[in-house]
């Protein structure tokens, strides 16, 4: 599945070029254009980034980028900002409010794109085929194998599509919804509930040496996988 990159941007060329360089590089962009649509575009399907003009009309991408961080489901969604200023006092600004990085206009296609992979590489750094460790419970894609202190674990197909999804995706908050979208499948037809259970399932099979405290219940938001 493609990620997911929101573009907010009022100028028209801009907008377009950067959605034309994101799908070239095998992304998929969705647009907003001033303070109002960005808002309304932070919904589920999340994105899985955002490349946040400075200044909007009807509002500041710093403004967005606070609102983002106070909000559970949008907090971890990692923010590039694009800026027209140069000063180190602006660039440093977005920094305190929880934006990853910035790119200052104008900017070539390659440094953006060097500049989302690298960030992406920090939220989301394993590779679809890595074997995935985190305290002692690993999983191998490949081999289709879970070992929890190098014991092996028995779990069926869909706990074992939802483990992978965690550990590739940690500390984030995922609402039934979109645990549904990115592990079932948008096609499938399945009841939120249906969630539930199979994480109960995964926490079960993973409960050997705790291993289930690493899939949190966030209460009224979803579910996250975190060591912390």
């Amino acid at each position: 599945m493609a990620r997911k990159i929101l573009v907010v941007e009022d100028e028209a060329p801009i907008r377009d070029m950067l959605c034309f360089v994101l799908e070239q590089n095998g992304y998929q962009a969705a647009t907003a254009e001033d303070f109002d649509s960005a808002i309304n575009a932070l919904v589920e399907p999340y994105p899985d980034l955002v490349l946040l003009d400075w200044m909007l009309p009807g509002g500041s991408g710093i403004q967005i980028a606070k609102k983002m961080k106070q909000h559970e489901l949008t907090r971890t969604i990692p923010i590039i900002m694009i800026t027209a200023r140069g000063e180190e006092e602006d660039k440093v600004r977005g920094l305190e409010v929880g934006a990853d990085d910035y790119v200052t206009k104008p900017f070539s296609p390659k440094e953006l794109m060097a500049r989302i992979k690298a960030v992406i590489r920090r939220v989301a750094p394993t590779s679809l085929d890595e074997v995935i460790e985190v305290q002692g419970l690993k999983l191998d894609p490949v081999s289709h194998r879970v070992m929890a202190q190098d014991t092996p674990l028995d779990m069926g197909p869909t706990e074992f599509r939802l483990l992978h999804f965690f550990m590739t995706h940690p500390e984030r908050v995922y609402s039934r919804e979109q645990l549904l979208d990115h592990v079932w499948g948008t096609n499938v037809y399945v009841e939120d509930r249906t969630v539930d259970v199979h994480i109960r399932r995964l926490r079960k099979a993973i409960s050997i040496a705790g291993h289930d405290r690493l899939v949190q219940t966030v209460r009224g938001s979803g579910y996250r996988f975190s060591a912390k």
